[in-house]
C-alpha cells in the first residue's frame, strides 16, 4: 500500500474504501508543496481543487474588511480541506494559509466530482463527511456565542488530550504545537484573554504550565468544560 492509499485511508472522507478503491483515488491527486506562511488560497476566489494535508499545519480563516480574524480549524496530517467550492462550483468561503512548511495533496474539482457522482460509497462517505463539519461548525459557533472563555478552553485542551488517562494523583503533558494567538483565533478571543483564561484554569487546579508545556488534569477540565459560568 502507498504512504498516499495509507494516508487516504485514514481521512473521514476516504476511509472505509477498498483498498482498490483507495488506489483508485489516490491515482488522481497530485502533490502540492507550501513555505510556512504561504498562502493556499483566499476567500473569494474561485475553487478548483480541494486537499488533503500529508505533512505540516494549514490555518482556515476569515478575516474582516477591519483586520479581526476568526480561525475555524487547523488542519493537520490526515485532514481534508477545500471542499465546499469545489462541491457547489463556487468561490473560497475562507483563507488558507500555511502555518508550517505544508506537503498535501489536491485533488481537482472534475476529477472529484467524478469520484463522487460515479462512485456509491464515495457519495455516502461525503454526506457523512459534510454532516460532521456542520455540527464541527456548529458547536463552534455554540462555544463563542454562548460559553465564557474558560469554557470554551477547557474544551479545546480536553479535545487536545483526546483519549490520553492521566496517572492516578498526575496531570498529562501536552505539546499544542502553536501559540497562545493561534489559540486565541481559534476560541474568538485575544492572547491576552488567553493567558486569563490559562490563569483562571491553573487556580482551578485544571492546569499547570511551564515556560513550554501545559499539564492538564482531565477530571478537571472536564468540570469547567460542562459548568455554564466558569
Amino acid at each position: 500500500m502507498s504512504p498516499l492509499v495509507e494516508l487516504l485511508a485514514k481521512t473521514d472522507l476516504f476511509g472505509g474504501l477498498a483498498s482498490d478503491e483507495l488506489s483508485s483515488c489516490a491515482s488522481l491527486f497530485r502533490e502540492a508543496r507550501f513555505a510556512k506562511g504561504q498562502s493556499l488560497f483566499v476567500r473569494g476566489e474561485q475553487a478548483n481543487c480541494l486537499y488533503v494535508v500529508s505533512d505540516g499545519r494549514v490555518r482556515i480563516a476569515i478575516v474582516t474588511d477591519d483586520g479581526r480574524e476568526l480561525s475555524f480549524r487547523h488542519t493537520v496530517v490526515g485532514e481534508i480541506f477545500g471542499e465546499i467550492g469545489v462541491l457547489d462550483g463556487g468561490v473560497r468561503t475562507a483563507d488558507a494559509m500555511a502555518l508550517t512548511a505544508v506537503r498535501a495533496f489536491r485533488l481537482d474539482q472534475g476529477d472529484f466530482h467524478r469520484l463522487w457522482s460515479t462512485r456509491p460509497l464515495v457519495a455516502d462517505r461525503l454526506i457523512g463527511f459534510l454532516c460532521r463539519r456542520l455540527r464541527e461548525t456548529s458547536y463552534q459557533l455554540e462555544s463563542i456565542a454562548l460559553h465564557p472563555l474558560d469554557v470554551r478552553l477547557a474544551r479545546f485542551l480536553l479535545i487536545a488530550i483526546g483519549d490520553r488517562k492521566a496517572p492516578p494523583g498526575k496531570r498529562l503533558p501536552i505539546e499544542l504545537g502553536i501559540s497562545q494567538t493561534e489559540i486565541a483565533l481559534l476560541l474568538g478571543a485575544s492572547r491576552p484573554k488567553i493567558n486569563e483564561a490559562l490563569g483562571a484554569l491553573e487556580e482551578r487546579g485544571a492546569v499547570g504550565r511551564t515556560i513550554d508545556r501545559i499539564f492538564c488534569d482531565p477530571a478537571k477540565l472536564v468540570e469547567v468544560a460542562r459548568s455554564t459560568h466558569a
